[in-house]
């Protein structure tokens, strides 16, 4: 069995019960489950509809997200988050540049890299090296004047844990930054790349080996195992190209606000909502948030 979750932007609910019943009617599907009116529904199927993806794109035009995925162990035991324009609503690097005078030509390499047309590890020496000199006690006044948390994090968090599941932020960026967020969210990791400083400003370099790709592969393989859980029973969850690697492994991966090139290449993808949304992937109904 199958369930098809349809959702939309909770400040902005426009999922009306006509859109949901009719899509139900043409596929056949279980009667409708409202998680949230106005915001998210759900029903059951018993296949994937051959159209599925025809229909997904009229409803994007429609500020609605469409998701359809195996019915059985939707709900994680495991999330594994990426930082930048995931879990925040910026790059941190971007804003760390921006205050080194160098924002411009370090955020068109973000977006590249982000985009898979550069490789993450290249472009990320490459931008922090534009930023030698930068004193360090910037990045606290980056994180308090400059950093805004992704609606629906806290939320998250707290219903999965409540849950029993497990949190860990993995990120590319930086640990002052991982360090301070995962705290504010209530993750119980957090796993980044940290910025060498020496005399109170930043060298311009970053330790090695850079948290890439590959490392946030790795850590859900560790995470799984130290949980004795499968990756199957994870939910991971980002928007550039060096979290595809987790979002494919992962028995729930999900393209958040993505990139195109990395939407394009997952099953999952959650353009309209926020954060909150990934509970009702699960089946959370908002009753059982945990705000």
């Amino acid at each position: 069995m199958f369930v098809a979750t349809l959702l939309t932007n909770p400040d902005h609910p426009v999922l009306e019960r006509v859109t949901v019943e009719s899509l139900r009617n043409a596929w056949g599907g279980g009667d409708a489950v409202w998680l949230d009116p106005g915001v998210a529904a759900e029903f059951a199927l018993p296949v994937v509809p051959a159209n599925r993806w025809e229909v997904w794109q009229g409803l994007q035009g429609l500020g609605i997200d469409l998701i359809v995925q195996p019915a059985l162990g939707r709900r994680k035991r495991l999330l594994l988050a990426d930082m930048d324009s995931t879990m925040i609503e910026q790059e941190c690097i971007d804003e760390l540049a921006d205050e080194a005078g160098v924002g411009v030509p370090v955020a068109a390499i973000t977006a590249r890299a982000m985009n898979g047309e550069l490789n993450f590890e290249m472009a990320l020496r490459k931008r922090v090296a534009l930023l030698k000199g930068l004193p360090a006690s910037v990045i606290e006044g980056v994180i308090a004047n400059r950093i805004t948390l992704m609606p629906g994090g806290k939320t998250l968090l707290a219903t999965m844990k409540a849950n029993g599941a497990y949190a860990a932020l993995v990120s590319g960026g930086f640990t002052a930054f991982t360090a301070e967020i995962a705290a504010v969210l209530g993750f119980d990791e957090n796993r980044a790349n940290r910025l060498l400083v020496e005399g109170g400003v930043l060298t311009g370099k970053v330790a090695e080996p850079i948290l890439g790709k590959a490392a946030k592969v790795q850590a859900l393989r560790d995470l799984t195992a130290q949980l004795g859980i499968t990756p199957a029973e994870a939910l991971a969850v980002g928007d550039g190209a060096n979290d595809l690697g987790m979002l494919a492994l992962a028995g729930t991966g999900v393209a958040l606000h993505a990139k195109p090139m990395v939407a394009a290449q997952c099953e999952v993808r959650v353009n309209h909502g926020d954060l909150t949304g990934l509970l009702f992937l699960q089946g959370y109904a908002r009753a059982e948030f945990v705000e």
